[in-house]
């Protein structure tokens, strides 16, 4: 098995690999985030393959597939000699219809509903302990967060959870989670284009000892090799990027622009666009690492040598001036300005 570079996630987390596996789209289609039909054997070849290049960590989510992309870790799990495993990530707190798959998901983070998630997590992972448990998105019922956040803590006192975190949180929110108990993880999109964590979230996180896994990293796509402006018209019709409007125009001009301009950056490292993409996420200060997703073994090996990538001053100053250039997303646009 291949060894890849290692950062401890926050003060008191597990050494985990600058990139980890990103389980969103392997949960396949059929429902209202979902990005289309997606074959089962080639999700978990595509897992194989990561953890067979090194990658050491699975992010999934109860409501990726309404539950199927935990079934396929499980099942990958099960495959696997209990010393070469992943840890596993996943999240909580988002309720959805069964009888209604493209129907609306609610955000609840009712003590119950953590709890329940958990169990239901567990069961589906056929796991004992969860490595890392994340709350998914802010509630929308009402339930204060202390209340939430104190379930969290049982949850990991009783010995179910390992490590507890949350992702799409604000400042404020995380402030109010650490007050009751050190939060270990925080997960935000982040991205060239999806800049705005770098402005808040991540210098918060770094000063407070959390440990940071931003999310889409290549922006769902659009900072890779081959999109186009034309394939939003070709997704499948329950691919969740079709509404999006990073994918329409004018916004998309814009955005791929961008991605061009990382070509020649790509072209001095001998490396691929979207290994630049990522390779910038982790220049940050304060970001442990970075989810990245795969359909296939072919695509984890387009982006996975992020990690062996250095983006010099140079480097950083010339993504920077086409940022400005090209007017594409929003947010601080270098590490370290």
């Amino acid at each position: 098995m291949a060894s890849l570079p290692v950062r401890k996630l926050g003060k008191d987390g597990p050494e985990i690999t600058r990139v980890g596996f990103g389980a969103w789209a392997i949960g396949g289609g059929g429902w209202s985030f979902g990005w289309g039909p997606q074959d089962d054997k080639a999700s978990l070849a595509a897992m194989r393959h990561a953890v067979e290049r090194g990658i050491n960590w699975i992010d999934t989510a109860a409501v990726y597939g309404h539950g199927h992309s935990e079934e396929l870790v499980g099942k990958l799990l099960r495959a696997m000699p209990p010393g070469e495993q992943p840890l596993v990530f996943t999240k909580c707190g988002l309720k959805w219809d069964a009888k209604d798959p493209m129907g609306e998901i609610r955000r609840d983070l009712g003590p119950a509903e953590v709890r329940r998630g958990c169990e239901e997590s567990l069961r589906r992972l056929g796991v004992e302990r969860i490595d890392l448990f994340q709350f998914h998105w802010p509630d929308q019922t009402g339930t204060p967060v202390e209340d939430s956040w104190a379930e969290m803590e049982r949850l990991v006192e009783e010995g179910k959870v390992r490590w507890a975190g949350v992702s799409n949180f604000d400042v404020d929110l995380l402030s109010r989670c650490a007050g009751i108990r050190h939060v270990d993880s925080h997960q935000p999109p982040f991205s060239l284009i999806q800049r705005g964590a770098a402005a808040a979230e991540i210098p918060w996180c770094s000063a407070q000892g959390t440990g940071v896994i931003v999310y889409s990293p290549m922006a769902s796509g659009l900072l890779t090799e081959k999109w186009t402006a034309e394939r939003a018209d070709s997704l499948a019709p329950d691919d969740w990027r079709r509404r999006m409007p990073a994918f329409r125009r004018p916004d998309v001009v814009k955005n791929l622009a961008l991605r061009d301009a990382l070509r020649p950056v790509a072209k001095r490292h001998g490396a691929t666009v979207e290994t630049i993409a990522v390779a910038w996420t982790l220049a940050w200060p304060g970001v442990t690492g970075a989810i990245v997703g795969a359909r296939s073994p072919q695509q984890v090996d387009g982006w996975i040598g992020a990690v062996n990538i250095t983006l010099t001053k140079e480097d950083l100053d010339e993504i920077a001036k086409a940022i400005d250039r090209t007017g594409a997303g929003s947010g601080p646009k270098r590490p370290g300005a």
